[in-house]
């Protein structure tokens, strides 16, 4: 078996279309498509099923998956401990974290480490699901899940606050809200149903089960947004809230959630003097600046 091949087949398998992995490998699609059928020739099985959406991994392509990623990570982790760059203050990191998160916060705190560190390169993936580090789709990952495996460093980054608001507009237009029951006469924004990647954004499930939203969508920016626009009331986080046009909070001691982020790595991401430096940086960059998160 070709290593170049497997190589192919593991861009496939993270960007899920052909196009995506020839953008990443630098060849045509016509060349990625080849070679990933030559692979599944010489393996006497098939890889990926095609579809309209792109291509998807059989049950024997994610068997061959989790071999592959385990052969990429050890080889770049030999190679950056051979080399000594595990001890170097240079390279790429890729950071991935929540769409809000990611956009509201944590771009926003960076400055003073790529001041203080020119030669670190920070790649930020802001992302409406969960950060795939099992398929080492980033170094560091910022999720509200607390992930379970035994392969990460896992540590609680902070607690943040979510509460339900509304735009000025809005509230000029309706009846004073007196109370959680008097919610069922008012528009309410929320996520789409199925696409909900964590039952930690189920909000309205939980405390507003008798409310079913008009207005959805899977990005919590796109309903902020919403709420902005005088559409209608949203449960958004007090950090993506708070830097909105004329947002209020709508009976603020009547719905007050704290939901929890938590940092994760790799183990031998964590041996990189980079990526563990970047680590300790947002633990304490976020205890610096807790209060845009939980006020």
């Amino acid at each position: 078996m070709n290593w170049e091949d497997l190589k192919i087949f593991l861009e496939v398998a993270k960007s899920e279309t052909l196009t995506g992995a020839s953008k990443r490998l630098g060849v045509d699609s016509s060349t990625v498509s080849r070679r990933l059928h030559k692979l599944e020739s010489v393996l006497g099985t098939q890889l990926f099923t095609r579809e309209n959406q792109g291509h998807k991994l059989t049950q024997h392509g994610s068997q061959l998956l989790q071999t592959a990623l385990e052969m990429e990570q050890k080889t770049q982790s030999a190679i950056e401990l051979l080399q000594g760059k595990n001890l170097q203050q240079f390279g790429d990191i890729r950071l991935g974290t929540t769409d809000a998160f990611g956009n509201y916060f944590i771009a926003s705190q960076l400055t003073e480490f790529m001041a203080s560190h020119s030669q670190i390169n920070i790649e930020l993936l802001p992302l409406q699901r969960s950060v795939k580090l099992a398929h080492h789709e980033a170094d560091i990952a910022i999720t509200i899940d607390k992930p379970t495996s035994e392969s990460l460093v896992v540590a609680k980054l902070c607690d943040y606050r979510l509460k339900l608001y509304a735009s000025e507009s809005y509230l000029a237009r309706h009846s004073e809200i007196k109370s959680l029951a008097s919610l069922t006469e008012h528009e309410m924004i929320g996520y789409v149903d199925d696409l909900i990647f964590s039952r930690q954004l189920c909000y309205l499930e939980q405390f507003l089960p008798q409310i079913k939203p008009r207005f959805k969508s899977s990005s919590v920016i796109a309903q902020a947004t919403a709420v902005e626009s005088g559409m209608g009331m949203a449960i958004l986080p007090c950090f993506l809230a708070n830097k909105k046009q004329g947002l209020v909070e709508v009976l603020p001691d009547a719905l007050d959630i704290v939901r929890q982020f938590w940092i994760a790595a790799p183990r031998d991401k964590m041996e990189l003097l980079r990526v563990k430096t970047l680590w300790h940086y947002l633990q304490v960059k976020t205890d610096q600046s807790i209060s845009q998160l939980i006020d």
